[in-house]
């Protein structure tokens, strides 16, 4: 993520990895990972960083999840038991939705605003199965949301990183 970001112009700053409390505040963006999203919700919580995000959410500074990081930032995560989502997206998201890690797959997506089809990668990917309309769907497969924004929030189901196409990241820069 931080090469594609580097790659698509952060010029006047920098992009860093938060490990703990105390960063958050400074940054003029976010960018929450895939990964597994049981481990990043105990981390945030534990670090002090999952209040932090809450507040510079609140106060319109953009955040990006992609797969596990869409998962925490949900309103709703369907059957979860092991941590409470941040709640701030509101969408209710399916934890591997299309199914185990052999299942993962690429598709080419049709994305509102983008004139050809997005190549995404899906690895055990979540998948959004209800939004509220304060959501705007991009790109759906079948009748799961894979891309959404609402407000200064993107949440990705797919990898955006794993490909040369930086659309997503022109997205979220554009916000910053």
């Amino acid at each position: 993520m931080e090469n594609a970001l580097e790659n698509e112009g952060v010029k006047d700053g920098s992009v860093i990895e938060i490990r703990k409390a105390g960063i958050v505040p400074h940054c003029d963006g976010i960018i929450l990972p895939g990964g597994e999203s049981t481990t990043i919700s105990r981390h945030l919580k534990r670090t002090g960083v999952e209040e932090e995000i809450k507040e510079i959410s609140l106060s319109g500074v953009p955040i990006m999840a992609t797969c596990a990081g869409l998962i925490v930032i949900s309103k709703n995560v369907n059957g979860e038991k092991r941590f409470e989502p941040l709640e701030l997206l509101d969408v209710e998201i399916e934890r591997n939705a299309f199914g185990t890690q052999r299942e993962s797959f690429e598709s080419d997506l049709v994305v509102k605003g983008f004139d050809q089809p997005y190549h995404a990668v899906f690895i055990r990917a979540p998948a959004i199965t209800g939004w509220s309309k304060k959501v705007n769907v991009l790109a759906q497969i079948d009748e799961l949301a894979v891309a959404v924004i609402q407000d200064n929030l993107i949440g990705l189901a797919f990898h955006p990183e794993l490909t040369s196409d930086l659309k997503f990241h022109k997205i979220f820069l554009s916000k910053t």
